[in-house]
């Protein structure tokens, strides 16, 4: 009997040890949170490459904000100024006298891309807007009724655009505001000193009915004088005409200082103590017009699609509250009681179906209750009954070609469904499950011909005759197919059973070590979420946003961001999810042709530091960092990249080759000899948004050096253009060298003039140690001791991305100790720095993806690095990670790695061999090299001798 219950005993501990394992399991690759979300960088982001969404899990009203990747502003159109070239000999001779204000004036003016609705007159419209002013019935009158107005509380540090008032998201027009102040006694006879702050973009501001100031662009703080005699006793009116023409609108306040919306006497000395605030109660408003002409823009702005919004009632009082994103499954959860039914809903974005698939359910038959409908933050936007189980919505992009068509439709088990033209309900189901699609016109940068409609009423009849679970179950498994290919592992420690918000909290002074693998995976997560093989690549946001105006457009900023998002695709083994961006490098080399003859009179093709989906490649913005020409070189990396790690010859010849001898062909046309060294130089351009235009950035010289490079070893692998490899081979040496400036530092710039104190967040003339080669412990010690001194002097603090390209630097500096200080500052709450939101997207801030990526494989490059002549194992382990597994892990050569290790020290190596290349090995001071197998796996132990 006692044999039998040791028996029982021992069964019970082994499966609740098993138990145990997986929870842990499950934990470790799981966000979750005890509160619904708040805000939108709290929601919990679902993506299939080409639908997002964003799941707030609310109990009585859930909303599931939703994006279509191709739905953006703009329109197909020539973005390359032709003529532009004439103006290059000038530039290049003023940036040479050391003109640079007179060089940037001149690429203003004849060199930067051309604008959409260059033509366009705002005239017209702005003198019927102000007529309103000299009107008797004027706002600007202080007798002027304004009790029918809204209200909105000021400032709106966004813009009016962030706030929650229906029907400003995207508004660009005419705003009147209005508010009132009493005039102290002991002010009377004085004038007074109103502050407005910033306001985007001109302001007409009255006091009781005359005109006090009027300013025009947001760098210009509003700070206007009210003489004496305009005041009364009594209540005084101050009424604000604002005229926005593009992205963000409104009166903004004061980006520094002290002093809020206020009046103040005209020289108190202390007037912060005086003051009377206009930013404690709301302003009334009023939209006099929303229809200004279209702003002449450079590129176009990535779009927000809708809102899916599902309403409750009596789930008031709900218990048990949780919400998570399982990363394992790509699938979201919201779970609670109310009035004892437990409730569960399930979120996930369906790449085989295209569809995002919302299932609810309870533990109780006939449970499930409530009313869904969509909603679009366009103005043009409307729904409508599409069928008794579907609702649509349809929108078009404010002065744009593109139109989108969202279907929502609704299965349940049991209960009722009824459809109207703005809503579906659902009464007393056992479950009900909601599929929801979206589609644009867009079909490729110069053609919108396409079908929106069509694209939702084909993903809805993939799911027509399947049931939830045979969707699920195909959603997880092509998931699984992608996301399972890299496992890593550490201590579990009791952190990790905290909420994740309050995990990031308590980073970076507690132990938590299996943060560090949910950081990872969390960005190849999104990584496979926002580019999956067919879609566009990911930009600046991934494909998540909510706004009509988002920061930078949401575009793709190819001076650093793009690229970052995309280093985890090969070292991280998500290969696959290389192609969108391989697919839009194809069309921007066909497009760069262009602007590379209309701006330089070169061959080849040329890309500048953004672009959008209709594949812009000239300069754009200001020319002090815009016209910076090492978009296609760094792109053309990407490509190399993918043949170093896969070994794929067919992929080298038919993609990669073509795309880097276009961009090759451009620089040698391009590049110059400097009268004063004799180096060949890249000029005009910049070192990215830092110093202005200049002749000779130093990142320019190791990207082109680097490009011809690589150019050269693809040629020869492919044995093929033997003339053009040769004229590489005589021009990579002349160009301009990495130099060690006076503070001991890889200068920025041809010329020994960088700054010690300068902290900007670009550290762009380090490229060539990170995610370059051309600067290695190997090749060039003393060159990485000068590159390690300029991050130095730069500092550890920086934006989001920032500081993930700075762990990368530091893990290639083999110093895991402070690769590991700059992990910390990553999964650190986000403040007025980097860091990271609640739902672990990077912070700028405002958002950005390229953080998670670039902190994902700053990570991995403690681990594993293969870029300078072997694959060097733990070249920057930190003291915190004493401890993990990693399996899966890609090295250049053709190599699947997987490794072990304990007390800070190897205890196992895998090596798998892809292509049968000879593999040199190093760690510990011990370099080994064998020959291997197409196929075949080669284990090691901790002494790297084979097992």
């Amino acid at each position: 009997m006692k044999a039998k219950s040791f028996v029982v005993l021992c069964f019970l501990l082994l499966t609740l040890f098993a138990f145990n394992q997986k929870q842990e399991s499950k934990n470790d690759l799981t966000l979750w949170y005890n509160t619904p979300s708040k805000e939108w960088t709290d929601a919990l982001p679902l993506g299939n490459g080409r639908l997002a969404a964003m799941v707030y899990g609310g109990v009585e009203k859930d909303r599931i904000q939703f994006n279509e990747e191709t739905l953006w502003t703009g329109e197909p159109r020539e973005y390359a100024r032709q003529g532009a070239a004439q103006y290059l000999p000038e530039l290049r001779k003023l940036l040479a006298e050391g003109k640079q204000k007179e060089a940037e004036k001149l690429a203003q003016e004849h060199f930067m891309s051309l604008k959409s609705n260059e033509d366009g007159d705002q005239g017209a419209w702005v003198e019927k807007v102000k007529a309103l002013q000299k009107q008797p019935a004027s706002p600007a009158q202080p007798k002027f009724n304004d009790s029918q107005w809204k209200e909105m509380t000021l400032p709106t540090e966004q813009g009016w655009e962030s706030t929650d008032i229906a029907g400003m998201e995207g508004m660009d027009g005419a705003v009147w505001f209005r508010t009132t102040f009493e005039l102290p006694k002991k002010w009377k006879g004085k004038d007074l000193k109103l502050e407005l702050g910033r306001i985007r973009d001109e302001d007409f501001t009255f006091v009781n009915g005359e005109l006090v100031g009027t300013t025009t662009g947001i760098g210009n703080h509003r700070r206007y004088v009210i003489p004496a005699k305009l005041l009364k006793k009594g209540k005084n009116q101050i009424a604000v005409q604002v005229l926005n023409y593009f992205d963000k609108g409104g009166i903004i306040g004061h980006k520094f200082g002290n002093i809020p919306l206020s009046i103040y006497s005209e020289g108190d000395p202390e007037p912060e103590k005086n003051l009377i605030p206009l930013n404690t109660k709301p302003w009334k408003y009023w939209i006099q017009d929303d229809m200004p002409p279209a702003v002449p823009a450079f590129q176009a702005s990535y779009q927000a699609f809708g809102d899916l919004w599902l309403d409750f009632k009596g789930h008031e009082n709900a218990s048990n509250y949780r919400r998570e994103l399982d990363i394992q499954q790509a699938i979201s959860r919201t779970t609670y009681t109310a009035n004892g039914v437990e409730f569960t809903r399930e979120y996930f974005a369906s790449a085989p179906n295209q569809v995002v698939a919302v299932h609810l359910k309870a533990s109780k038959p006939g449970q499930i209750t409530f009313e869904t409908s969509l909603s679009s933050p366009h103005k043009r936007s409307s729904t409508r009954k599409i069928d008794a189980q579907t609702l649509g919505l349809s929108l078009q992009v404010k002065s744009g070609a593109l139109r989108g068509e969202s279907f929502l439709n609704a299965k349940t088990k049991g209960g009722k469904i009824t459809v109207t033209d703005d809503k579906i309900t659902i009464t007393g189901a056992d479950e009900a499950t909601l599929y929801l699609t979206a589609g644009t016109n867009f079909v490729r940068f110069d053609d919108v011909s396409g079908n929106p409609e069509e694209v939702c009423r084909q993903a809805l009849r993939t799911v027509q005759n399947a049931t939830y679970e045979q969707v699920k179950t195909e959603h997880v498994k092509e998931y699984q197919g992608y996301f399972n290919t890299l496992t890593f592992h550490t201590p579990h420690t009791a952190n990790a059973d905290l909420p994740t918000n309050e995990r990031i909290a308590k980073f970076s002074t507690s132990s938590d070590p299996s943060m560090v693998p949910l950081y990872l995976q969390y960005g190849r997560y999104l990584l496979i979420s926002s580019s999956r093989p067919g879609t566009h690549p990911a930009n600046i946001q991934g494909i998540w946003n909510d706004m009509l105006v988002p920061p930078w457009g949401s575009k793709y900023t190819t001076n650093i961001n793009v690229e970052m998002i995309y280093w985890p695709a090969e070292p991280l083994n998500l290969s696959p999810m290389h192609e969108p961006l391989f697919d839009m490098v194809d069309e921007l080399a066909e497009r760069g042709k262009v602007t590379a003859k209309a701006h330089y009179n070169a061959r080849g093709w040329v890309m500048h530091h953004n672009t959008d989906l209709w594949r812009g490649t000239a300069p754009i913005n200001s020319s002090n960092h815009g016209v910076w020409v090492g978009g296609g070189a760094w792109l053309s990396h990407h490509l190399w990249d993918r043949y170093e790690y896969t070994q794929d010859k067919e992929f080298l010849k038919e993609r990669a080759y073509p795309v880097m001898k276009g961009a090759a062909e451009f620089f040698v046309d391009f590049l110059v000899e400097d009268p004063k060294t004799g180096w060949l130089i890249s000029t005009p351009s910049n070192s990215p948004e830092n110093g202005g235009l200049v002749a000779g950035p130093t990142m320019d010289h190791q990207l082109v050096r680097s490009l011809f490079q690589k150019t050269i070893a693809a040629s020869e692998a492919l044995d093929t253009d033997a003339a053009f490899r040769n004229k590489l081979k005589e021009m990579w040496p002349k160009i301009a060298p990495n130099q060690i400036g006076k503070h001991r530092q890889l200068q920025e710039w041809l010329q020994d003039i960088d700054d010690p104190d300068n902290k900007h967040r670009h550290v762009s003339h380090l490229w060539g140690m990170h995610p370059g080669n051309d600067i290695t412990w190997q090749k060039n010690p003393d060159m990485m001791k000068a590159a390690k001194q300029s991050l130095l002097m730069r500092g550890d603090e920086g934006t989001g991305w920032s500081l993930a390209w700075k762990l990368n630097f530091w893990s290639r500096f083999l110093d895991g100790d402070h690769a590991y200080k700059m992990v910390n500052m990553l999964i650190h709450p986000a403040a007025k720095g980097g860091g990271s939101y609640p739902n672990l997207f990077d912070a700028h801030p405002p958002f950005q993806i390229d953080g998670n990526m670039g902190g994902a494989v700053g990570i991995a490059e403690m681990l594993v690095q293969s870029h300078d002549g072997a694959i060097d194992i733990l070249p920057a382990l930190p003291k915190a990670l004493p401890e993990g597994e990693i399996k899966g892990i890609r090295a250049r050569g053709g190599y699947e790695l997987n490794l072990k290790w304990a007390n800070g020290q190897l205890q196992n190596l895998e090596v798998t061999s892809l292509a049968g290349n000879k593999c040199v090995v190093r760690y510990g001071g011990k370099t080994i090299s064998f020959d291997t197998q197409k196929g075949k796996t080669y284990k090691l132990n901790k002494e790297l001798k084979q097992i």
